[in-house]
């Protein structure tokens, strides 16, 4: 191309106008191809993360190129040199070049990008479930704050009915409820029984059988389960207006301790009955059960079975304590009266005593008197019946008083000095002449470790041994009665046969030991545990050949227990003869002291009387 080429030349016949109008669109496509480049530098400065700069550096000098093209094509319009023209080539050349290979680089790189956006579908996939997610949370939040509220009004009162009417009112404001009610046990158990309605749309105390295959169904699934609207259980009155089959929800409620009320109304359960709550939505035919109103249905059943437990342990309770009550009251009345009863009895015996023993005195005194002097046979034996038979009135006065005065608690023993072996002979003494009249010899053993004096209650001790002494002669015909006396070794004390004794040894005491042998008739092992009963005489053997008021033995017990030990009794058998023990506690004394001579006096005015001792 010289200067002389004619490659842009004004011919007459070509429109000036258009000529223009390309020029200056060259112009402005020239401008917004070199604007590209620059906007595309801009994104990648501020673009955190671009894993293709490569490519958009490409594709950055392929638009360039493009825009440059356009741009020299501006000179084409006027009259050009040659240099304009190469140039003009070689940017054409260069764009087909770059346009070349970005075709083909893309080739390359549009599967990466078809990746990159499965990555995004897989991206937005997940956000979506994330979003599920999140609204279940907050479902179940929901859920949870409705539970926590209906949780609070049914555990506001321990009354079952307020429990139960609250639990109905609060999920019809809850859930929207056209009806709820439940359905209770009868007492027979083969009835359901409309116990509690919301909207009064069932008839309370109606009844459905219970092997009904829904109820079964229901009793045996711990879930909300949907019933059909025709069932027993849902069954509501006409409908009014627009009506749609409504969807029905039933869920059993576990009856968890329904039982022992005395008076209630409701039947005695087993933890394994249930009663039944049928929910039933509007029946516009708008609504649907969802997940999280199902649930929340469980969980209200639980609560109201939590709630009814507690209900019933409380009213268990109150009318226990009314019981108790009612017992403390009988119980107090009761013992005003014996209390009464013990008093007038009290007031009697010291009557009697007072009243009846001076008399019985006399009569002892003068039949003693008449046997001194001359009597015939016959008059003699007639005396004698009456000094025995007085005799034997007086002691049992004795022994009656005796036993009130220890069943009242106030008999006090004595605690004092007396001489321990003068006790023994004493008894000895006192029992020889009636042993003498049968021909039976008395025997003493005293132990050499047994001391000389002791502290403790002399007369109640030689009652004991002269109520033992007498038995043991009363019921011997031939033969022997021996006393043996000893002190308590602290190993012997660990087998004796009373398991209710409980011996502590002690520096300032110890145990003495009184064991009675005879030779006499004996006692069936069967009568043993009645001999120490007041009242009681033994039913076999020839113990009932004897008279005997059967308090003897049972004063003894009684000594010996205030005395602080044990008394038993054993027998081989029949004509084998008995053994009378009994173990006391004493106090330890080292010498006589001036209390012991009073003591003696009454020992001495006790010789010059001579009783027989009864059973």
């Amino acid at each position: 191309m010289e200067s002389g080429c004619d490659c842009f030349e004004t011919n007459a016949n070509q429109d000036d106008l258009l000529v223009k109008y390309q020029y200056i669109s060259d112009a402005l496509i020239a401008l917004a191809y070199f604007s590209i480049p620059l906007e595309l530098i801009y994104f990648v400065n501020k673009s955190a993360f671009f894993p293709y700069k490569w490519v958009l550096m490409q594709f950055g000098a392929f638009i360039i190129l493009c825009g440059a093209t356009h741009f020299i094509n501006l000179w084409m319009f006027f009259n050009h040199s040659k240099i304009v023209a190469i140039v003009m080539t070689l940017a054409k050349v260069s764009c087909a070049a770059v346009s070349c290979a970005t075709a083909l680089m893309l080739v390359h790189i549009i599967p990466d990008l078809l990746s990159v956006k499965n990555r995004e579908l897989f991206l937005k996939k997940k956000a979506d479930e994330l979003d599920r997610e999140m609204g279940l949370i907050l479902t179940q939040e929901e859920t949870g704050r409705h539970v926590r509220m209906l949780t609070h009004e049914i555990r506001s009162t321990l009354d079952r009915h307020t429990i139960l009417r609250t639990t109905l009112v609060e999920l019809g404001k809850t859930l929207c409820l056209e009806e709820c009610a439940l359905w209770m046990p009868s007492q027979s158990g083969l009835y359901l029984q409309l116990s509690h309605t919301l909207s009064h749309k069932i008839q309370v105390g109606s009844s459905v059988p219970i092997n009904l295959p829904i109820i079964n169904q229901l009793f045996n699934s711990a879930q909300a389960m949907h019933i059909p609207h025709t069932c027993p259980l849902a069954k509501i009155g006409p409908p009014v207006g627009r009506y749609a089959p409504p969807e029905v929800v039933s869920v059993r409620v576990p009856l968890l301790h329904l039982s022992n009320f005395q008076g209630s109304d409701w039947s005695d359960l087993s933890g394994k009955g249930y009663a039944i709550m049928v929910l039933i939505l509007p029946t516009d035919g708008a609504r649907k059960w969802r997940d999280h109103e199902l649930e929340l249905v469980e969980v209200v059943a639980d609560q109201v079975a939590v709630a009814l437990s507690h209900a019933a342990i409380l009213e268990e309770s109150m009318h226990a304590r009314d019981q108790l009550m009612e017992q403390n009251f009988a119980l107090d009345k009761a013992r005003q009266e014996a209390e009464m009863a013990v008093h007038a009895r009290n007031d009697f015996l010291a009557v009697m005593n007072h009243e009846m023993r001076t008399p019985m005195h006399a009569i002892i005194s003068l039949s003693s008197l008449l046997l001194e002097t001359e009597l015939s046979p016959e008059q003699r034996v007639m005396i004698e019946t009456i000094l025995k038979s007085s005799n034997l009135v007086a002691t049992l006065i004795s022994d009656v008083l005796d036993l009130s005065r220890l069943e009242d608690g106030s008999l006090l023993l004595e605690n004092e000095p007396f001489s321990l072996q003068a006790i023994f002979e004493e008894v000895i003494s006192l029992i020889k002449p009636i042993a003498s009249v049968k021909k039976l010899s008395t025997n003493l053993i005293l132990s050499a470790d047994l001391p000389a004096y002791a502290i403790g209650d002399e007369k109640r001790l030689m009652q004991t041994m002269l109520n033992i002494m007498g038995n043991a002669v009363k019921f011997t015909k031939e033969g022997h009665v021996s006393i043996i006396a000893s002190i308590m070794k602290p190993e012997s004390l660990r087998e004796l046969p009373s398991p209710d004794f409980y011996p502590v040894p002690s520096d300032n005491h110890f145990y003495l030991c009184v064991q009675v042998k005879d030779t006499g008739c004996g006692i069936h092992t069967q009568d043993i545990p009645f001999l120490f009963t007041k009242f009681v005489q033994p039913r076999t053997g020839a113990q009932r050949n004897h008279s005997g008021a059967g308090l003897g033995l049972a004063l003894c017990k009684r000594f010996v227990g205030l005395m602080g030990g044990c008394i038993w009794i054993e027998s081989e058998g029949i004509e084998k003869g008995c053994t009378a023990s009994f173990i006391i506690r004493l106090g330890i004394c080292n010498g006589p002291s001036s209390s012991s001579s009073g003591s003696m006096k009454l020992r001495l005015a006790a010789k010059s009387q001579t009783r027989p001792w009864n059973w």
